[in-house]
């Protein structure tokens, strides 16, 4: 697995959280930490996913819990997480926008 980065800025009156690389059970950590942080401290959270390159479970359970926190987004996710958010239903749950900006916007 790849190792994972995670870093957050501010724009358009949101709180993004980017994400890169493989999370799972053993990688999660620093991701939960970053949406908790920004849950807490804005309304709209977008998830820049466009660096994610594996997802199981452990994620889609992440991003469910986020959403019932606050205004989560999804922007840009890579096919293989676009594929699990689809093959789990989840897509019709969250809001997933192609870009971070239309994310952002909606």
């Amino acid at each position: 697995m790849d190792g994972v980065t995670v870093a957050q800025y501010e724009g358009r009156g949101v709180r993004v959280v980017v994400a890169r690389g493989s999370y799972d059970m053993h990688s999660i950590t620093s991701l939960a930490d970053a949406l908790d942080t920004a849950t807490r401290e804005h309304r709209k959270v977008v998830l820049d996913a466009s660096g994610i390159t594996f997802a199981d479970s452990t994620l889609l359970n992440l991003l469910i819990l986020t959403h019932q926190a606050t205004d989560l987004r999804v922007a840009a996710p890579t096919q293989q997480l676009r594929r699990v958010l689809e093959l789990t239903g989840v897509d019709a749950v969250l809001t997933v926008r192609a870009t971070v900006e239309e994310a952002a916007a909606c």
